[in-house]
């Protein structure tokens, strides 16, 4: 019987019994078909005796409505990279973004801001744009129920480029581009926090490109090849992980 991981935001002690919310509802007694006594897995990307980890659980009392879990077990888990990476990726068309998100989070990224420039082609504001990133949070939480990480990533509001270039920080900046003259790879290896960034199908346009390095971003390239908006996002990720991260 399969034992499915399931987020839920939310606090609880062991030996106590939580409803599910719900989606973890739908997702275990709806497509799952699980019953009384099917064991899942729960985290709440929340640390339980200062550890990060996952609960082990059994659903109780379970409907055609709704059902609970009784928290047996915690289990640390100890699979975060060591290097913070908060990706500035500008929106991309269609379901390219979708993938972007899920599987760098995958590949360990902490913090994504979906990102405006003049390039984008991506027209989105008010209602729609507020859906759209929780659609993408609700993205980000499948890929960690997948991929075993425990912590949440954070969708940052979508903002203007300009804004996030602008943003306060001491993290290492890169800005990766087809015509830099360094590699990742050449980078000092000295740096626990990364800020990222990605531009359009397009590219970032001359004036993005100065101003970016005027707000102390670094350009960097991948090779000698100009790679789409989605591959040079998680292939830079990969490039971070193997200098600064957990990929050794």
């Amino acid at each position: 019987m399969r034992n499915p991981r399931i987020y839920q935001n939310q606090q609880w002690q062991l030996g106590e019994t939580i409803d599910l919310n719900s989606d973890a509802f739908g997702h275990t007694v709806r497509v799952l078909r699980l019953s009384d006594g099917d064991k899942i897995t729960l985290f709440n990307g929340q640390s339980f005796n200062q550890q990060l980890g996952e609960f082990s659980a059994e659903l109780v009392n379970v409907t055609k409505k709704s059902a609970q879990a009784k928290i047996i077990d915690f289990i640390a888990v100890t699979n975060e990279s060591p290097v913070n990476i908060h990706l500035g990726q500008t929106i991309s068309r269609g379901d390219r973004m979708d993938f972007t998100l899920q599987k760098s989070v995958e590949l360990g990224v902490n913090t994504i801001t979906p990102l405006f420039s003049v390039r984008c082609g991506v027209k989105l504001s008010g209602e729609r744009l507020q859906k759209k990133c929780e659609q993408w949070q609700k993205i980000v939480i499948s890929a960690c129920e997948q991929s075993g990480r425990c912590t949440v990533p954070k969708v940052e509001p979508a903002i203007e480029l300009t804004q996030w270039l602008s943003q306060d920080s001491d993290a290492l900046k890169l800005n990766l581009h087809p015509k830099a003259e360094h590699s990742i790879m050449s980078l000092p290896k000295e740096n626990q926090q990364i800020r990222l960034l990605i531009g359009p199908e397009g590219g970032l346009s001359d004036d993005e490109i100065v101003e970016a390095s005027e707000q102390g971003f670094i350009d960097v390239l991948l090779g000698p090849r100009v790679l789409r908006t989605e591959t040079a996002a998680l292939t830079a990720i990969t490039a971070i992980q193997c200098r600064y991260g957990d990929i050794k």
